[in-house]
């Protein structure tokens, strides 16, 4: 789930002594363990303070073996016991998860999605447009990317496949880095099929809130023959998710490149040059089919303006229905520090003791 930053930390000192508490507070009652060990001390000593008489039996050096007591002071055994008291309730305090200070985040909440599919099909690498259809239609998707402030954007290229170059997302910069990724090369079999990049946007959007408002750009140059292409669009559309067509191209079209200096176009079985054209009156059936628009690409930005006005018009509200949490700011490490400086002494007396 992903989050964004709503509001800062608390700003005065009274504000985070009132916001003050533990996550695990059940940990505390661990401090009673404290005095069972303080009775136990009490009790051993008298208990094993009459036996002085086996000294008789035994040397002085084997005696706190045989008693199981310690030759300690009773002020010395006191002493550590304070001190054990006060690494144990350290570990505890720390145990129990001692917060202050938080921030407030906004949650993820449903909004407008637009998953665009780009064509990369090798028609695209014709250059009716300068300098060819793929760089102007990788042009226009940079143009929408930059003016999509509060849409959420996805990325899907297809040809005889499709691949999701993006999930949807309102980081639009990482969007803009996967440009690169639109190119014919990364297909080998060629070919344009609509329908499997639009059954891969409908698995994109079922991963979105049911309350998000949906809409798909198709960015292509027409060069395709699919049949129920319409009726899938209507379904879309019946469905709430309208379909905008964007077109890369010129009507009178250009010859396909080839692949290397030996095939430098793409011939047809006859030996003539294949020529690929926009095909206007598709896509504008397309569109109407899935209750969008059709624009054709061109150097200005209206065509992008005109497309994200559509999408924001589509766009939910900004009611008071966001949702919000709150995360805490965890202060257990601090405790965990002192603790640690409390073991410093005795694990140098500990190696002290083994070096002689």
């Amino acid at each position: 789930m992903a989050f964004r930053v709503h509001g800062g930390r608390g700003a005065c000192m009274g504000e985070l002594l009132a916001g003050f508490h533990f996550s695990a507070p059940g940990w505390l009652w661990a401090w009673l363990l404290c005095v069972p060990v303080a009775v136990w001390l009490l009790l051993f000593r008298r208990l094993t303070g009459g036996n002085d008489r086996i000294s008789d039996y035994a040397d002085a050096h084997l005696l706190p073996h045989l008693l199981g007591r310690s030759t300690a002071s009773p002020r010395t055994q006191w002493q550590r016991y304070v001190r054990w008291v006060g690494l144990w309730s350290l570990l505890v305090l720390a145990m129990a998860g001692p917060r202050w200070g938080f921030t407030d985040v906004q949650l993820f909440r449903p909004g407008t999605n637009l998953i665009v599919l780009a064509d990369i099909s090798r028609s695209m690498l014709v250059a009716d447009v300068q300098p060819t259809r793929l760089i102007r239609a990788r042009q226009e998707i940079e143009d929408l990317l930059n003016q999509s402030r509060g849409i959420r954007i996805g990325l899907i290229g297809f040809a005889s496949v499709a691949q999701v170059v993006s999930p949807v997302t309102e980081d639009m910069q990482g969007v803009q880095r996967m440009l690169s990724a639109l190119d014919t090369r990364v297909v080998r079999l060629q070919g344009s099929r609509l329908l499997f990049a639009l059954q891969r946007a409908e698995e994109l959007i079922a991963g979105q809130s049911t309350e998000s408002v949906n809409s798909l750009l198709i960015v292509t140059d027409g060069d395709f023959e699919e049949q129920g292409l319409e009726q899938h669009l209507q379904a879309l559309a019946d469905a709430g998710i309208r379909v905008h067509i964007l077109g890369v191209g010129t009507p009178e079209g250009d010859a396909v490149p080839g692949e290397g200096r030996a095939n430098p176009w793409i011939n047809n079985s006859a030996g003539q040059l294949v020529v690929s054209a926009l095909n206007e009156p598709l896509l504008q059936a397309l569109a109407k089919a899935g209750n969008g628009i059709y624009q054709r690409a061109d150097y200005r930005d209206q065509d992008t303006d005109r497309i994200l006005a559509e999408v924001k018009a589509q766009a939910l509200p900004s009611s008071g229905r966001d949702e919000h949490t709150r995360i805490w700011d965890e202060h257990f490490y601090w405790l965990v520090g002192l603790a640690l400086l409390f073991l410093i002494p005795l694990l140098r007396r500990s190696l002290q003791g083994y070096s002689s």
